[in-house]
């Protein structure tokens, strides 16, 4: 037989096994041994309408139909249990006319559940979908109920969940003392690489939680997801996290411009179609920003001109013009550098307009928030170059990424 038949033939199961891989959910595994560590236990649950298991029926449906389990309450995050609120939008509680069982928010007025709260269940339950990116403030509220839980002496359980960017890929400074908020809630980079289940067994043995509480955790893994993959790779189907995550690709998109999205003076897209994937003003050139961003020949991106009126917001019904940024090749890209590289190119083409300037100082303070330190922004601020911040962009990565493997549960 021809040799190279021969390996194509061998390579062949390899791939056919790539391709219809399944990832089981944690929710998947929880529901396939018959609910069994949850037996005859008063659960509260902490999810929202990401909570399904992979034929999206909702966790919060599971638990009411299993005779075993008694389900008391529900928590849910930032967006609240539908996800229906916009990003900062304080939530409120309500009680199911069906099921009688009370939801309430944990974000607005309480960021964690109180003593009140848990005394009549034994086991808190984790399991909403997060994007892998610090800011995203699903985790804060995965540590914050971690806290509740070893306060009151609860169990906790995690229900595993794929991380959008995959296990592999690291990004960006840990948050430094002082900057500690709702959006940097833990010393992690900004992309940690990390899947909810590793991420809380990690922030509970490196005793990161306030006082350096310590829960009662228990993962229930996946099966199946490997470190490589993103979302895409699982098999698995894509719930909208909020409103502007439609798509499990939109989360690399924010890592590459949400952080310039704070100081609201360049639109990233969240007000048109296209959230998190532009970067565009009334006063920019579109082809000449799109031929500079294009001649620094940055790995794994390209840019497109574009011009949108926006359908909402601070730019209601104005017109638009930047850039479309088109990923190429997306493990070779930095995504958190993209969003300095366009301003040190909008530096360069309208030096009369510098960003950090055009921004208030609120604006200002949740951009040193969202970074966990101000020296990124002090340093870039002073020249608008790149090469000024990428040395402390990436000197806690190597470091983290050593502590982190001893909480891998996935190869």
């Amino acid at each position: 037989m021809n040799k190279k038949i021969l390996s194509i033939l061998l390579f062949l199961p390899c791939l056919l096994f790539s391709q219809n891989q399944k990832v089981l959910l944690g929710i998947d595994v929880l529901e396939k041994e018959n609910f069994s560590l949850l037996n005859n236990k008063r659960v509260g649950l902490i999810t929202n309408h990401t909570g399904v298991n992979s034929k999206l029926i909702l966790t919060v449906d599971l638990l009411n139909k299993t005779p075993k389990v008694k389900l008391i309450s529900v928590f849910s995050p930032e967006h609240g249990f539908h996800g229906l609120g916009r990003a900062g939008e304080s939530i409120d509680d309500f009680t199911d006319a069906k099921t009688g069982v009370k939801f309430y928010s944990l974000y607005g007025k309480r960021t964690k559940p109180t003593k009140e709260m848990l005394e009549d269940i034994d086991v808190l339950v984790y399991d909403i979908q997060d994007i892998g990116c610090r800011s995203y403030t699903y985790i804060s509220t995965l540590g914050l109920a971690m806290e509740a839980a070893a306060e009151n002496k609860k169990e906790f359980v995690v229900l595993d969940r794929p991380n959008p960017l995959g296990g592999i890929r690291i990004e960006g400074n840990i948050v430094e003392n002082g900057f500690n908020s709702f959006v940097s809630q833990y010393k992690i980079p900004y992309v940690y690489g990390l899947t909810c289940g590793e991420l809380a067994y990690l922030l509970n043995e490196e005793r990161m939680l306030t006082n350096k509480a310590k829960s009662d955790l228990n993962i229930v893994k996946m099966t199946g997801w490997k470190r490589w993959m993103r979302f895409e790779d699982t098999g698995l189907l894509w719930v909208p996290t909020s409103t502007n995550v439609p798509y499990s690709s939109t989360a690399s998109y924010l890592v590459a411009t949400g952080v310039l999205g704070e100081l609201i003076t360049i639109s990233i897209g969240i007000s048109y179609t296209l959230p998190f994937q532009t970067f565009a003003a009334e006063w920019i050139d579109p082809d000449t920003l799109a031929s500079n961003m294009n001649k620094l020949n940055l790995a794994g991106v390209l840019f497109r001109p574009i011009s949108y009126k926006a359908n909402y917001g601070v730019w209601l019904d104005k017109i638009l013009r930047g850039v479309q940024i088109h990923f190429t090749d997306i493990d070779n890209v930095n995504l958190l550098e993209l969003q300095f590289y366009f301003m040190q190119v909008h530096n360069k083409l309208y030096p009369e307009k510098k960003i950090f300037q055009l921004a208030d100082t609120t604006r200002i303070r949740m951009f040193d928030r969202v970074m966990g330190t101000d020296q990124i922004r002090k340093k870039f601020g002073q020249r608008y170059r790149v090469e000024d911040i990428e040395a402390y962009l990436k000197k806690d990565i190597n470091p983290f990424r050593e502590l982190s493997k001893k909480y891998y549960l996935y190869n």
